[in-house]
């Protein structure tokens, strides 16, 4: 039997937190021990440690929902061997917001009778899109590196992310002999990180049987 490795859990949370929404799945009900768990079995590895990165809202974005990312940062906190990082969430500039209305609007193919209704539109759209997270995938990444590379803390890396921005890290672990592994939901599980990296996918019905809270 191969011998089981020693692994860290990089929780991409931004990433993970908006596909376990887009999958129907409320990310309150997770227990992301029970996660790490999991994926750690998956993969024949003995979680050591497992690491959140989160950006946290203003207070100024609603009390209700600044009070309720705080209560579940802390709830994640508590679980043990876990540690939690963040970085504020970012207000775009009238500018930033407008480039990345564009953006959009221009990659949904609109004819010409539908692109005037939607831009019609752009004062509620620039409001959904007047924050967006700095430097969590920078952190993650030097994380991986210092932990893995120079502290040589694990033999492997499990990051619960479908980011393809991550392949460069990645591919500097694994030529350097460190095993790396993803999980994701399937809904935002880049293509190009199954083709390279051993993967996962984290299945609604797997989820509610295997991590929600109510179960043991």
């Amino acid at each position: 039997m191969e011998q089981r490795k020693k692994a860290i859990v990089f929780f991409d949370g931004n990433n993970f937190y908006h596909n376990l929404k887009a999958s129907f799945i409320k990310p309150g009900n997770i227990q992301m021990a029970k996660v790490s768990g999991l994926v750690g079995n998956h993969f024949n590895c003995d979680v050591i440690k497992s690491i959140y990165y989160n950006s946290i809202p203003s207070i100024e974005d609603g009390k209700d929902r600044y009070y309720g990312h705080i209560k579940f940062l802390n709830e994640i906190k508590n679980y043990p061997n876990f540690e939690i990082k963040t970085r504020k969430l970012q207000r775009l500039s009238n500018r930033e917001a407008i480039s990345v209305m564009n953006n959009e609007i221009s990659a949904l193919g609109l004819c010409n009778v539908c692109k005037p209704v939607v831009l019609s539109h752009w004062a509620d759209y620039i409001g959904s899109v007047s924050v967006k997270e700095k430097g969590i995938d920078v952190l993650i990444c030097i994380d991986m590196i210092r932990i893995c590379l120079i502290e040589k803390k694990c033999d492997a890396c499990i990051v619960i992310s479908g980011d393809a921005d991550f392949i460069p890290a990645y591919d500097l672990l694994k030529s350097s002999g460190i095993s790396v592994f993803t999980a994701m939901t399937a809904k935002g599980y880049s293509y190009e990180v199954r083709q390279n990296f051993p993967w996962f996918i984290l299945d609604k019905n797997l989820l509610k049987d295997k991590c929600f809270k109510d179960k043991h």
